[in-house]
């Protein structure tokens, strides 16, 4: 654990602010839940939930078996991270941070799909070699979860429509899921 130095007091109503400097850094945006772990030493320590995060195993075989109908690598985020990935080796993409361009692709809650000729978009930071081809946003109850996404390498020709109605059809049946 890393100590900031940054001190808060607590109010009459047992509340205390997070540093717009900490919540910037850790991409905690209004709303967004919080798990509370408490340690014997005393340390109250806050971590951001995620729902689509419960469900790894199942978006791990999503990816899966994606990736052996399509032949495409495949993806699952949550608001912040890629937490399930296939067709590529783990360590190039699993558990890294989802790129800014990315993140404001899925906050317009909108089917991206890049058109040949377009610049790529990076899936994750410090990500080169593969472009989001595309991303389906994960909505649960009216509220952004994360995303499907559909990878290529660099420079390779944009997806067609089979691709893009696969990560429409599994981005709502995860959403679906997180609802029940």
């Amino acid at each position: 654990m890393k100590a900031t130095g940054i001190v808060r007091r607590i109010d009459d109503l047992g509340r205390v602010v997070i540093p717009k400097e900490i919540r910037r850094t850790m991409r905690i945006r209004e709303g967004d839940p919080l798990e509370i772990f408490t340690e014997k030493d005393g340390e109250v320590i806050f971590k951001k939930y995620s729902p689509v995060g419960e469900l790894t195993d199942f978006a791990s075989q999503i990816c899966e078996t994606l990736n052996k109908t399509t032949g495409c690598i495949t993806a699952v985020t949550d608001r912040d991270n890629i937490i399930s990935v296939f067709g590529v080796p783990k360590r190039e993409l699993n558990e890294k941070r989802i790129s800014q361009e990315l993140e404001q692709i899925l906050e317009e809650r909108q089917l991206y799909q890049r058109r040949n000729g377009e610049k790529g978009i990076s899936p994750a930071d410090g990500v080169t070699a593969y472009n989001v081809a595309i991303a389906a946003p994960i909505i649960s109850g009216g509220d952004l979860m994360g995303s499907v996404l559909f990878l290529t390498p660099e420079g390779a020709p944009a997806l067609g429509e089979v691709e893009n109605k696969l990560a429409q059809m599994v981005s709502r049946f995860l959403g679906k899921q997180m609802e029940d």
